[in-house]
């Protein structure tokens, strides 16, 4: 039975990697995703998880800390926002083809110039062809519902590929709302003992990753990537109606609201999702047939599924923060 509590994005994130105890956390992140990690060092350094927390001088060296950390056989978690996000590009690409089940929170904002530290979905958006997983959360109960799903789902043996979760940096991360936190031992039952398919530490299994490969052998190591990119489309949705089974919280590629009968339709992602069922609610009294559909997977993206539930609609607005 969950138990009610006031939290903001960061918070929530941090409070499900505290019940899911990573081996480690490698932490560099920026503005707003700062706290996430902060909120993380203070549990281990209260002794209410024994992670490992490793300290790197900057984005692309905290993402190659998650990569050794992964391929050691840890769980991993880390943080990121904006350039920082960005300056991992050339490692995402690495993390995702070695099949590196690594968690990352990301609290989504904005790139200069100019400068500005809120929301915007460019950060993630820059990176959404380097074969992470991408899901998105409208509120703090969703970033903490996601950040557990996400485990299970990039641990599962037909996925293991790396995870993005996103709040909305500031509208999200730091704004407090009510959410219900589950019992740790809940979780951990749900999201099940780590289990890693290699590590590099094992001296009686001795192997090789991320050496040379000419073009045949390539195509092996992508075709497989691509495999358990397909597999993650089956296991999003099966992990997220397993979710609600447990927990009472349902989840898909994406949340429907007053579509069924809808002439006009909204697409959005994120904490602007709640403002729009708002606009929604006055256009309704006012006698406009919209509706909502706030995508929360975006990669693996739901193209047929998409097409299916907006197949009747007459026109469609798609609200996208990553001008």
């Amino acid at each position: 039975m969950g138990v009610m509590k006031v939290m903001d994005g960061n918070s929530a994130i941090a409070e499900a990697v505290k019940q899911l105890n990573p081996d480690v956390v490698v932490a560099h992140p920026i503005t707003p995703a700062t706290p996430m990690v902060e909120k993380i060092a203070t549990f281990v350094a209260n002794g209410q998880i024994d992670a490992e927390i490793v300290n790197m001088e900057s984005g692309y060296s905290a993402i190659s800390g998650c990569i050794g950390a992964s391929a050691a056989g840890g769980r991993v978690f880390t943080a990121f926002s904006s350039q920082g996000l960005v300056s991992t590009h050339e490692l995402l690409y690495i993390a995702s083809s070695l099949r590196l089940p690594i968690v990352a929170g990301i609290a989504n904002r904005a790139l200069s110039a100019p400068e500005n530290v809120f929301v915007d979905h460019s950060d993630t958006m820059a990176e959404r062809n380097t074969g992470w997983i991408q899901i998105f959360s409208e509120n703090p109960q969703e970033a903490y519902d996601n950040l557990i799903q996400a485990y299970k789902i990039a641990e599962h043996p037909g996925v293991r590929t790396p995870v993005m979760v996103g709040i909305d940096g500031f509208a999200t991360s730091h704004s407090l709302e009510n959410l219900y936190i589950e019992e740790t031992e809940a979780v951990d039952q749900f999201v099940g003992k780590f289990s890693t398919a290699f590590s590099l530490l094992d001296s009686r299994k001795p192997i090789t990753i991320g050496s040379y490969t000419s073009s045949d052998y390539y195509f092996e190591h992508k075709f497989h990537q691509q495999q358990g990119m397909e597999e993650a489309r089956k296991v999003i949705k099966e992990v997220g109606r397993k979710f609600g089974d447990q927990f009472g919280r349902y989840y898909g590629f994406f949340e429907t609201y007053k579509l069924e009968d809808a002439d006009y339709a909204i697409v959005i992602m994120g904490s602007a999702a709640g403002t729009a069922k708002e606009a929604v609610d006055q256009l309704r009294v006012q006698g406009e047939k919209v509706g909502i559909l706030k995508l929360r997977v975006f990669r693996p993206f739901p193209y047929q599924e998409l097409k299916e539930a907006l197949s009747d609609i007459t026109s469609i607005a798609v609200l996208d923060r990553s001008f």
